[in-house]
């Protein structure tokens, strides 16, 4: 897929969990996800087809965090703005990208993200 292609689809999943270790062994032996460390405290995970990350944190209610893709960062935050969505977390950068974190109507947090 190329990226505009990829423009505000969902592209990533990720999950607060209490222990990195133990989610790996848990999604390694029961579905045969393969994974990539990126330090202590992040560790990304493929099924196969989908890729997501474990982080270090709360686990939160609800599960994942939903992370779409976008070619320009700047206009999607606009975007979520305009349509009535709240900024929970401004546009940071992290290895890779750039992303920015909001909440829906309904309170749902999602995540925003663009490549560097």
């Amino acid at each position: 897929m190329t990226r505009s292609d990829a423009h505000h689809r969902i592209d990533y999943l990720e999950y607060a969990v209490a222990s990195i270790e133990a989610s790996r062994r848990f999604y390694g032996a029961a579905f045969g996800w393969t994974f990539q460390d990126y330090g202590p405290d992040y560790c990304e995970f493929r099924d196969g087809r989908l890729t997501g990350g474990f982080f270090h944190g709360t686990p939160v209610p609800g599960g994942a965090l939903v992370v779409l893709s976008s070619d320009d960062l700047v206009a999607s935050e606009a975007a979520v703005v305009r349509a009535g969505g709240r900024i929970t977390r401004p546009a940071f950068d992290f290895p890779g990208g750039r992303r920015f974190h909001f909440a829906d109507p309904d309170g749902y947090e999602l995540a925003v993200w663009t490549q560097a």
